[in-house]
């Protein structure tokens, strides 16, 4: 007899095949058997009647930054309540371990270092990881930024041969214990330090591992080309998958060229190379604001370069014009579309850069920087694309998904902050928006971006699919209700539509509520 029946639904197996109705069995935390409309239904302790209601694989979130979620908010709301199973963390240059990714993840989440366990290596991490119990699966890569920080700390110079050698064997040491691959955040610091040949270098051990490069790219503006093929270089030359984050195409002076986007990774593909990518489907992105400080203005010297006049002058034209080699955040699209969210000292914010300049009366690059002294770390959400280059995107079939948030909730440490609303919706707004609504995709081609290739990318075997033997991680939700609530001024709403997600064959949200935390640790294998 199967543990659960999901009985009467309409069955989207993450394949890309056409939809059909039918039932599924689970036992444990596995499928015991899929079957169509008109075959014998087998007992089972419970039924759950989808009444034809869409039950597809649970969504794969492949860009997240929950790193240290599940030991603050272990029920990672956020994510669940819109029908993610599986997050990849460890994202843009930064991840939990080892070392210092303790303290990077707490200050991304909001709370006191002190708050969280202590732990040395990428093995101890995911350790205790599983013990905080999360409600859905957590697999992650390790952060380049996290190893070149406590190998160099801020230091911006190339590494030696032994530091090179010290950071390719702690990056080993995450590979062993379950890491799934390596990103870089190269327009933070200190990735923005690394040059191309540091990352070939550093990334040649994760071909024997069979482990993927996952890359926040140097540019995703004017340099953007520039910044595709060096992610593409890099692959290519260390013999490993290429995964680009979060595509997009940034400021006025590219809006409009995602089929030449595309094409170029198109291309690549022609020619041999192993390269994807994924985006979430919004036309602005969240992001610290000292990452538009160029890579010779660290915020820690910021205070020093803004009293020298000479310097001061040089850090103006950076910041607006950028210079050869790094682009400007500020160019193509101006003060008025970048909205601060708050920061530790002011709170919360909610107003763009250019609006509080005019509250101040300061010139709007004056008040950026004060924003950035009193707190490095200020949150800022940039509306520098266009929604016709989003959908252009979304339409591609081999383009994934990434909320690039955090599993949180209206009652956790964040929020009180404004947080782009992508953390709540990102996957109901595609079936809600884009497939029901925009027609910019069908129902299968969604469901398989969000589910099968994801798992394949990632090595994250028996996830992705609905299939006899694969793990009992699914998504019943309502196609004619499904959307995203969670808007720009109001980030903190829970999509509607998703009425079950079983996480491990576990039910993790049903009948309106929180269940079992039945959530892993996944481990590449």
């Amino acid at each position: 007899m199967a543990d659960l029946l999901l009985s009467g639904a309409l069955i989207v197996d993450g394949s890309g095949s056409a939809p059909f109705s039918g039932s599924v069995a689970v036992t444990g935390d596995r499928i015991e058997r899929v079957l169509r409309d008109g075959e014998e239904l087998p007992a089972a302790g419970r039924t759950i009647e989808a009444g034809g209601r869409v039950l597809a694989p649970g969504f794969i979130d492949t860009h997240s930054h929950s790193d240290v979620q599940p030991f603050i908010e272990p029920t990672m709301d956020s994510a669940l309540r819109q029908g993610i199973t599986t997050v990849v963390a460890g994202n843009c240059g930064g991840s939990g371990a080892p070392g210092n990714g303790r303290r990077e993840g707490a200050e991304l989440s909001g709370v006191s270092v002190e708050t969280l366990p202590e732990w040395s290596s990428f093995a101890e991490y995911l350790d205790l990881a599983q013990e905080a119990r999360p409600a859905i699966n957590l697999a992650s890569l390790v952060g380049h930024g996290t190893i070149r920080g406590n190998v160099l700390a801020t230091q911006r110079r190339p590494p030696d041969d032994g530091e090179i050698s010290t950071m390719r064997r702690q990056l080993e040491e995450a590979l062993e214990a379950g890491a799934v691959g390596l990103s870089t955040g190269l327009v933070y610091a200190p990735g923005m330090y690394a040059t191309t040949d540091e990352v070939v270098e550093l990334a040649r051990p994760l071909a024997a591992a069979n482990a993927i490069y996952a890359s926040h790219i140097r540019a995703e503006g004017e340099l953007l080309w520039s910044a595709v093929d060096e992610a593409i270089e890099i692959g290519r030359r260390a013999g490993v998958p290429v995964h680009i984050s979060h595509l997009k195409l940034e400021t006025e002076f590219v809006w409009g060229r995602t089929e030449d986007l595309l094409g170029e990774l198109s291309a690549a593909r022609t020619r041999g190379d192993d390269v994807s990518a994924d985006q979430y489907p919004y036309a602005a992105y969240e992001t610290g604001l000292s990452s538009f400080l160029p890579p010779w203005a660290p915020a820690a010297e910021l205070d020093r370069l803004l009293a020298e006049p000479s310097e001061r002058e040089r850090l103006r034209r950076s910041v607006l014009e950028g210079e050869p080699g790094w682009q400007s955040s500020v160019r193509g699209v101006g003060w008025e579309r970048i909205t601060a969210v708050g920061n530790s000292v002011r709170g919360p914010i909610g107003r763009s850069v250019a609006e509080l300049a005019d509250e101040e009366g300061k010139d709007p690059f004056d008040t950026a920087m004060a924003l950035i002294l009193d707190d490095a770390e200020t949150i800022i959400i940039g509306h520098a694309m266009q929604e016709s280059d989003v959908e252009t995107i979304l339409a591609d079939p081999e383009i994934m998904v990434g909320t690039d948030g955090l599993a949180v909730s209206p009652s956790g440490p964040l929020g009180r902050f404004g947080v782009h609303p992508r953390y709540y919706g990102t996957f109901p707004r595609i079936l809600g928006r884009y497939v029901r609504e925009r027609r910019v995709l069908d129902l299968s081609t969604a469901v398989r971006k969000m589910t099968s290739i994801a798992a394949e990318r990632f090595g994250l075997v028996g996830r992705g699919r609905i299939e006899p033997g694969g793990f009992a991680d699914l998504v019943l939700f309502d196609e004619d209700r499904i959307s995203d609530d969670a808007t720009f001024g109001e980030p903190h709403r829970f999509p509607v539509g998703v009425d079950v997600v079983m996480v491990n064959g576990g039910l993790a949200w049903a009948d309106g509520r929180l269940g079992v935390r039945g959530g892993r640790i996944l481990r590449r294998s």
